[in-house]
Parts: structure tokens; sequence; C-alpha cells
């Protein structure tokens, strides 16, 4: 979808909702004018930071898709995946677990496959382990985690294992990306996952209690722009606008994928 078609999803469901530019303005506590830009899919006339804020005046969830060399993505972004489960992998190896990567399960008639799924024999404890190089649809990542949760018990079973301590994490690269994301849905991520990375490096040297949250896994591999003798440097990536984007109306419709390109010019009434 093109960037005019994106400001069209703002535009309809501003009226669905019967609001004027000037109010929704004042939710998003911007300028009318950055409304009506964002309306007329003139996002280099804006920031993302300002086209975020008028979203969630809106109720529209908003995500990054970018593109880059059609099918090449989805192969970096799979040695990207694969690369991080393997270094999850080996964490936890050295803290004394045993760890299955990429577990596949048919639990009560319920399929699918968990991207680590891990045991201490010392402490009983059994981990799920979801890893996400982007984030696309939360509510998604997080029905998904719960569901594996709520399986696991059986699963260790299965394998013979006696779990005493339950632990789920989801683990995100420690990127600029993924810390504003968690920031941004604070309230959700504290409910669901509340545990952070410290809270997880003590508990899986010592797992003795359930365990929820998220773990920002540092890149350390030789050559890595995060790796440093002093600690992690984080860099910021340069993104253009304008940007992909994921929109859901507030009324439950299904979200719709939108490719960014030139905009229309077209005025937008108010």
């Amino acid at each position: 979808m093109q960037d005019s078609q994106v400001g069209s999803v703002f535009r309809a469901v501003r009226i669905r909702r019967g609001l004027t530019q000037s109010q929704v303005a004042a939710a998003a506590r911007v300028s009318r004018s950055v409304v009506s830009l964002i309306e007329r899919g003139l996002f280099e006339g804006t920031s993302l930071r300002l086209v975020r804020h008028v979203a969630d005046a809106l109720g529209i969830s908003l995500s990054l898709d970018p593109r880059w060399r059609g099918a090449q993505l989805a192969t970096l972004l799979d040695e990207r995946h694969a690369a991080t489960v393997q270094a999850v992998v080996k964490r936890l190896m050295a803290a004394g677990w045993q760890a299955l990567p990429e577990h596949t399960f048919n639990v009560w008639g319920e399929r699918g496959a968990m991207d680590i799924l891990a045991w201490h024999p010392l402490r009983r404890a059994v981990l799920i382990v979801e890893v996400k190089t982007r984030l696309v649809d939360l509510q998604d990542v997080l029905s998904k985690l719960d569901r594996k949760r709520r399986l696991a018990p059986a699963m260790a079973k299965e394998l013979g294992w006696k779990p005493l301590a339950p632990g789920s994490v989801l683990v995100l690269p420690d990127a600029t990306w993924a810390r504003h994301a968690v920031a941004r849905f604070e309230a959700t991520f504290a409910a669901s996952l509340p545990a952070r990375t410290a809270d997880i490096r003590r508990w899986l040297k010592r797992p003795a209690r359930d365990l929820r949250g998220i773990w920002f896994l540092l890149d350390d591999t030789p050559g890595s722009t995060k790796r440093s003798a002093g600690g992690s440097m984080r860099v910021r990536p340069r993104m253009a606008m304008p940007v992909a984007a994921v929109a859901r109306s507030v009324d439950g419709s299904v979200p719709v994928k939108t490719a960014g390109s030139t905009g229309h010019q077209g005025q937008s009434p108010t």
C-alpha cells in the first residue's frame, strides 16, 4: 500500500470515530497540520514519532515493515534468527541447562514448534524461549508464548522431566528499536513478561520460582558493532521515510499492510 493509502486509513478511522482533525491533534498533542500531512500521505513532512502519536490517538497499531531486495531480506532475517537461537543455546548450556532448539510438539491435538525448550536437571526447571529479531504483531507473540507455556508441563512429561519451576522468556536483540518497542507497550509487557535481562540471568543460574520476562540479548559475536571491550555499544540504524506500516482499525478489521512510496497531494477535509 502506498503512502497515500496509509493516510486514507488514518482518515477513514478518524471519520468512523466522528472526530475532526483538530480533535485528533489535541489528543495526540500535535498540530492539526501534522494530522493533515499524515492523512494526505505526506510522511516526509513529519516524523515517525509524531505519526505514532496520531496512531495512538486513533487506536491504530503501527509496525515497521522494511523491504530489501525481495526474498533476500527473508533469508537475512532467517540467518539472524538462527544465529540468535544458537547464541541463547550456548548461554543456557554454559549455565547448566539442556537445550532443545526448534522443538516441535503435539499436545492434546495442539501442534507447533518453539525456538528453544530447555531443562535444568538439578533445579528441575523447564524454560520456554521465544526468539524474535523483529516485532510485527505483539498480540500474536504474547498469545503464542502463553500457549506454549501452558503446554510446557505436558511436553516435559513426554521427555521424562518433572519440572518444579517454569519459565518463559522472550528474547529480543539488545538494540534501540527493541527497547523502544518494549518501552512503548510497557504496561502490556509489565503484566505479561515483567522480568528483565538481569532478573533472567540470575534465574538461569538458580531457577527456583516462576519466571516470565524479556531478555535483551547482546550480540557479542566477533565483528559485531555492539561488541566492545568496555561493554555494549548501541548503534541507532538510519531509516529513511517513507516507511512501511501495518494499520489496524479500531473496529477490528483485518490489518492492512502498507509499503511506502510517493504520497498523494490531494487536500483532506476536516
